[in-house]
Formats: C-alpha cells, structure tokens, sequence
C-alpha cells in the first residue's frame, strides 16, 4: 500500500522510499500517524521535551519537522504496519492511542511518531491534509500533479545544508542545484537496482512509483522527452498488471506532456503576442501538430473509461483548439461549447507590446513592479524569478519608446531568486526603493531591502536594517504608517509562521513589534493588505491564510491591533491568496476582495461553464459603514471559482470604477486555465471580459501590474508570466490599452509630514459629468494588490467629466486636507503636502515602439 500518491501531494521520496521495505505484507493492522522527521539527534530531544511539556504534535510538525507532510502537521494518514521499515515497525508495535514513539534512526533522518486516537484522526482529516487531498472545500480531486513541483522541494528540505544557508542567495541557488542533483541520481539509483531483482506486487508498486517520480523530475528540468520515456514505462508495466486507475493516471500525465511540448513549440519557441490567449485564434495554433495529435489521443484514450471526467475534456479542447480543429472535429459528447469562451462585453482589444519592447524574458513565477524608480517621468519595470538561481531584472523606460535591461549596472544581478516585490521610500529621500520576499512554498530564505541610490544603482541594506534575521517562507508583505509618525512601517506574513510587523525607527533600521502589536500569530499566509478601512485615522491590515480563517486586524491607536474578522464577517475564504482592499462602488469606503485559490482543475472548470460546485468563491465584502461589511460577492456576479496567484487592480476604461485582472494557475502542467479581467460596471456589477480584450492568457499568471508605461492617458497591464519550476517558462506580457475616449488625471503626491512616498493619503476627485450629474471617484494611495506592485502615481479615471470640480487630498500623519477647485483633465500633476498650489509635470507620450537589445551577458542568464 502507498502511503501517498506522489502525484497528488508530493511526499517526501527519501522519506517514503526508506519507509516501505521490500518484504510482502504479513501483518494487516494498521495506525493513524502523525510523523515528524528532523536532521539530528539533538533536536528530535528537542522535539520530544516540547512534546512533554503539552506542545501540540501538530505545531511542532508544521515549525520543524523537514518531511513534505510536515505543512499538514506531520499526518500521514491510515498506514499499514507491514510497508513500515523494521525499525519503525518495532517502534509502534507496542504503541497504543495517543502515544509517542522514542526517537527512532533511520536512513532518512530521526522519527518522532504519534499514533492517534480515532477522534484525533477525524480531527486530522478535516484539516488541511483532506483538503488538500479533496481539492481544497469542495470534494473535488485537485489537479493532477505534472511538473515535479513537489519532488524536487522534498529533495531541497531533505538535504543537509551548510549553516545560515538561507542568509546567502548564492548558496541557496547551489544548495537547490545539489539536491535536484542528488534526487536524480537516487532514483536512478533505484531504478538499476529494481532492474535485477524479481519484482513481487510491492516491487512492482515501487518501480511505478519510479518511473513516475524519474517522470516528474525530468518534466521539472523541461526535459519533456525524457518524461514521456519514464511516463511510457509506469503506463506500460500498469497495463501489464492491470492497474487501471495507474493506466488512468499516466495517460493524463503523458497527454499533457505532450500538450505542455506543444507550447513549448509555439509559445516559446515560436513565440508571438497572441499565441496564448484563450480561446486559441489563427496565431495561436500550433504550426507542429503532432504533440498536441498524440495529446488528444491519450486525452480519448481516458475519456473512454471516465467520460465525465472535466479536467481531461477541458484539456482535450485546448488540445483541439492548438490544432484549428476546435469545435468542429471534437467529439460531441466531449466539446466545451463556444459559448464558454465568449465575452459578453467588448470595451476594445488589448496587444501584447512586450516582444516588441524586450520586456518579453521567459521566466518562471516571479515578482513585478512598475514605477518610476529615476524620477524622469517615465514607468520602469522590475522583475524576479522563483527560481533560486535567477537574478531580477531592471528594466529601465528610456521615454523614447524603449527599455534597457540595466540590472547588472544597478547591482542587482546578484539578487537570485524572490517570489514578490513591493516597493517603497522607506527612508523618505525621495527615491523608490525595492523590497524582495522569498522562501514561499519552500525553505525559509533572507528578503533583500534595496536602497535606490538615487544614481541608477541600489544597496542590498537587509542586515543594517535589521531584516535579514531571522529568515522566514513568504511571498507577502505590505508597507503602511501605522503609527503616523511619517515613517513607513512593513507587516511580513510568513507561511507557517509568526507574521512580523517591522517599526520603522526612522534612522534606516526597523524593529519587530509584531508579538507587542498583537498581530504575531502563526498561519499559512499569502497575502497581506493595509488600508484604513473604518476611515478613524488609522491604518489596518487584513490578512489572508491559506487552510484557515483570514484576519482583519483593527488599529487600536496605541501600537496593538484586535482581530475584527470573526466579528465583521470577513473571515473567509477559509483557503485563501490575494487580498486587497479597493472603493469598488466610489462611496468612500473602502472595500475587500479576498480571492478563493482552489487547486482544482475540475472544480474551476465547473464554475467557468456555470454548473453547480461546493467549492469556495473569491469574496467581495461592501464595506458599508466602516463598521460593517456585507458580501455582495454573488450580487455584483463575482461567485467564481478560480485559482488566482498574481492580482491587481486599476481602471482599464478611464470610467473612474476599478476593475481588477487575476493571474490563476497552479504548478502543475494541467493547471490550463485563462487569466481573468473583469470590468466593473458603475460600482454595481463586474463582467469577466478577459475574450474580447485579448487578455485571457493561457500562461500561469503571476505578478500583476497597473499603470500607464506610455504616459498617452490610460492603464496598461503588465504581467509577469511563467510557472513554479523551470520546465514552465513562459514570457511576459504587457497588455497596451487601446484607450476609450474617457478622461483622467494622474496625480504624484509627496509626503512631508506624512510618509514621503504618501502611502495612505487618500483621495478625492468631484467632477460633473456629462449629464451634469454630479459624482465622486475616491482612491488611496498604494501599490494595489498583494501579488504584483503598481505604480505609487494614481491614475484616476474621469469617465466623460469635461473639468474636475473639486480635488481634494488627505495625509494621514498630518491630518490635513488640500482641495483644489476647476483642474482640468488630461493632465500629470504633482501635489505636495502643505503645498497651496499643485505643480503641472510636463510627461511625454512615448513614440512608436523600438525593441532595445539586451546585452549579452543578461540576455542568456536564467529567468
């Protein structure tokens, strides 16, 4: 019996192949088990004194144990005593209910085990391990794992590193290079040794088990080839045995292989600005059609025996569509009706202009900020890679209709890895610096704080600052004053961990005040946002946990905060990524959405063809009166299913409403699925118009990012595009506005009192429209989203308003407000806090569009 399917939660292979012995099953008797494996001897003592003391089994799994089941607590579920290794078998013969094993030594590291009793079981199982076996709330299977994701991090957290690795990016990437290494060369090792034995039934179990894990190793690396070889070998001896459910699984797995080759082909490899959007047009059909014929034909093989099942028919139509043969040659019983694929709205296409502006790297998941980081005007671009080995990359806007990739002149080439960016200008000289969150999914790993030098350079000052130590697993943070002492602050939410909330000191270092603040508490969290929600002055954070409750801390004033979410009823999704709070409805409240991220193929696609699923929507609450909130979201049409990653906000029709675009997929190659953006219509509905705009791209969506990069009057999107291992590069897009006719204003604020990068100050902006009706657009100064940093620089949408009534600011730290009366449109101010008088800025629109070559020694680099 195997513990776990790889394929479905990655379990540790050093861990799961030392475990099962050889010797046929004898004994039937099975435990409940919770595991915790450590490095050494000295902290599995540590572990048991805790474990004496009433610490919870469950805790201690999740902040030390190094197995894969770690994150779920250590549980393993209901396991034989027979496939147990005769060490471990010895350890719990004797055990009763409730009781904790010695230290037990094994090959794979020290054991600590915990039989359970039936009611810890239940408990167990309706926490995030059935989860994430049912497809996260909602009964529905997750998505088939294709990709390695989850192999290769088990090797990573299984090596034994050098001490303080993770405060040395260098390292780190040498670390992950060794283990992916040393876990090819074990399972080949496994492999030459099943190839001269006698295989039993458990034998043969095991080599299936290798051939796949081989399988996913090699699609990790993007050796595709190579994968469909170990896939071919796991399908071939399930046939010989007829194990048809492994039949099942490899001919999914190998069909989008072969899908997954396909874009390779096109996407990559013949890449062209439409090639991935959804539904597939002329440009997006593959010129070479046999991977995607040998696709559909595994695709069919499957559907022959599950003809129900949606994750295959979805991928058999996109299969169909990469051919030009969508709808017409798709088998009636399996076709997905052109009509999902429609756009009830058409507010005017969106082009993908970053090939033509070599903005287009081919990355994996990464983080993304658009602003303005030289002070010339002009929006430059910055970005990271997951990747442990991949550097940023800084692209610098020339305002001549090109960028320059100047990440090596900027001393940023060194900065490897980072799977979000915020920016920010913590020590208020006037210049945008760059904060980079690592370690996400993986091993706690050191952020970098990066001061803007102001000369085209920045300084990696994490450890002056007092941020590098200690080391956390995040991929979120926010900056927000939430003393007003005119110092920027920053909130971390770390995976697993206590959230940090760093104080500002005002000198260039910053303190963590997170356990004296109230806020220390220990989620999985993945994302993070700050606003003044009840309008008291103010700032709060709403923080979003994958697995369990979210939080909303309120801010008492005096330096501590109270969880409110319970109490307003803004507590779920219970599995929950990006958060952000937006005046959707322009009431002068501001509003919540926190996205569901199901992991579930089947379950996404239910929701996007409108058939009924218990899995969790994305929320939207209406902030009614800052003390209040109600969720609108099925009212305003947003109850979908969707598994989002990057997100972010902005107003795409210059009609003064945002609308939001969210970037879904998740690691696996089946995880097809378009990036969303939904357009709000008046503050009182949203419609998904992700067709008739061009941006339903079919890449996995990360990073997001609003702003005008062409300085011509409205919001483009950058998106940073690509999966969470090497062998799912895509390249980014930047989705160029075609514009709407509407007006705008874009409004740079300076703090002087108040935070200089004017975080928080809110705005205001009355105008008349053309119906002489009277209204107001409200905004508050930020970056939008949790995944993906717009511009500080707001732009606000005017709709058809001729001239701009009243423009009012308010700046938090001094509590002061500035109205300016008649400011026309269409124009780039910039308001200065005190100031009687706001400054025009002269802004350029770019010229036609020229690629700017990389230079060489970049241009080949990872990511």
């Amino acid at each position: 019996m195997r513990l776990f399917g790889s394929f479905l939660l990655g379990i540790s292979l050093f861990c799961t192949a030392y475990i099962l012995s050889s010797a046929e099953d004898t004994e039937d008797r099975e435990f409940p088990l919770q595991m915790i494996v450590v490095s050494s001897r000295v902290e599995a003592e540590a572990i048991l004194r805790h474990l004496e003391t009433g610490k919870s089994f469950e805790e201690l799994a999740k902040e030390y144990s190094v197995d894969a089941a770690g994150p779920a607590g250590g549980y393993l579920g209901m396991v034989k005593l027979s496939t147990l290794r005769p060490e471990v078998r010895e350890a719990l013969e004797s055990m009763g209910s409730s009781q904790v094993t010695e230290i037990v030594q094994t090959p794979s590291g020290y054991m600590i085990l915990k039989v359970l009793t039936e009611a810890e079981r239940l408990e167990m199982e309706a926490g995030p391990i059935q989860k994430h076996q049912l497809a996260i709330a909602g009964g529905h299977r997750i998505a088939t794992q294709v990709g390695g994701f989850g192999t290769v991090d088990t090797f990573f957290k299984r090596l034994n590193k050098p001490p303080a690795f993770y405060l040395d990016l260098p390292t780190v990437c040498e670390t992950k290079l060794k283990a992916l290494e040393i876990g090819i060369g074990r399972v080949q090792q496994f492999l030459a040794d099943r190839a001269t034995e006698e295989l039993g039934s458990r034998e043969r179990m095991g080599l299936i088990d290798l051939y796949e894990w081989q399988g996913q190793l090699s699609a990790y690396q993007g050796d595709l080839e190579e994968a469909l070889k170990y896939f071919q070998k796991g399908y071939e001896l399930s046939v010989a045995h007829d194990l048809q459910d492994l039949q099942l699984l490899f001919e999914e797995m190998i069909g989008a292989t072969y899908l997954r080759r396909g874009q390779i082909e096109h996407c990559t490899t013949n890449h062209n600005p439409r090639c991935c959007l959804l539904p597939l047009g002329p440009e997006g059909r593959h010129t070479r059609g046999s991977n995607d014929e040998n696709a559909i034909k595994h695709f069919l093989r499957f559907l022959e025996q599950k003809p129900d099942d949606l994750e295959v028919k979805w991928l058999l139509n996109i299969a169909y569509m990469a051919l030009g043969k969508y709808p017409q040659d798709v088998p009636e019983k399996h076709l997905i009706p052109p009509a999902a694929f429609e756009s009830a709205e058409d507010i005017g296409r969106f082009e993908d202009v970053a090939p033509s502006l070599g903005l287009d790297v081919f990355n994996m998941a990464g983080g993304a900020i658009m602003d303005d980081f030289d002070n010339d005007g002009f929006f430059d671009t910055v970005i990271s890679s997951y990747g442990n080995c991949d550097p940023m990359h800084y692209f610098r806007n020339q305002g001549d209709g090109t960028f320059a990739d100047r990440t090596r002149e900027a001393g940023l080439a060194d900065q490897l890895g980072g799977l979000n960016l915020i920016q920010t200008d913590y020590n208020n000289d006037g210049w945008l610096d760059i904060y980079v969150l690592r370690g996400a999914w993986e091993l706690p790993m050191r952020n970098s704080l990066l001061k803007n030098n102001g000369g085209g350079t920045f300084t990696d000052v994490t450890r002056e600052a007092g941020l590098a130590v200690p080391a956390t697993a995040t991929q979120t943070a926010a900056w927000a004053d939430f003393d007003n002492d005119g110092h920027i602050d920053l909130f971390v939410g770390n995976e697993f961990g206590r959230s940090q909330l760093f104080h500002n000191n005002g000198d260039g270092t910053f303190t963590d005040v997170a356990y004296r603040a109230g806020v220390d508490r220990v989620a999985f969290t993945k994302g993070v946002a700050a606003r003044d929600y009840d309008n008291d002055g103010y700032v709060d954070y709403y923080v979003s946990n994958w697995g369990e409750e979210n939080f909303l801390y309120h801010n008492n004033g005096n330096g501590t905060f109270t969880d409110l979410a319970r109490q307003l009823q803004v507590e779920k999704p219970i599995d929950s990524f990006p958060v952000w709070f937006f005046d959707y409805d322009n009431d002068g409240w501001e509003d919540l959405f926190v996205s569901s991220f199901v992991i579930s193929l089947v379950a996404v696609v239910r929701s996007h063809l409108k058939l009924p699923t218990q899995a969790e929507t994305q929320k939207l609450y209406k902030n009614v009166d800052g003390r209040s909130f109600q969720d609108v979201t099925g009212k305003v049409g947003l109850d979908r299913v969707l598994m989002p990653m990057g997100a972010n906000f902005g107003d795409v029709d210059n009609d003064g409403f945002l609308d939001f675009y969210l970037g879904t997929g998740t690691p696996s190659f089946v995880a097809l699925v378009p990036n969303i953006l939904f357009r709000n219509h008046d503050g009182k509905y949203f419609v998904d118009i992700s067709t008739s705009s061009g941006t339903g791209h079919l890449g996995k969506g990360h990073a997001i990012a609003f702003g005008d990069f062409d300085n011509d009057g409205d919001q483009d999107i950058f998106e940073e595009v690509g999966g969470a291992v090497p062998g799912d590069r895509y390249a980014n897009v930047l989705f160029r506005n075609s514009g709407h006719r509407n007006n705008w204003i874009s409004l740079r604020l300076e703090g002087v009192k108040t935070n200089r990068a004017a975080i928080g100050a809110r705005i205001k902006v009355t105008v008349i429209g053309h119906d002489q009706a009277r209204r107001s657009i409200h905004r508050v100064v930020s970056s939008g989203g949790s995944f993906g940093a717009s511009p500080l620089q707001q732009h606000i949408g005017l709709g058809k308003a001729r001239h701009i009534e009243a423009l009012e600011i308010w700046w938090p730290t001094s509590n002061t407000r500035q109205t300016f009366h008649n400011v026309a449109p269409n124009q780039f101010l910039e308001i200065r806090e005190f100031a009687k008088d706001f400054v025009k800025l002269e802004r350029r629109a770019l010229p036609s569009l020229k690629v700017q070559p990389k230079p060489k020694d970049l241009a080949h680099a990872p990511g």
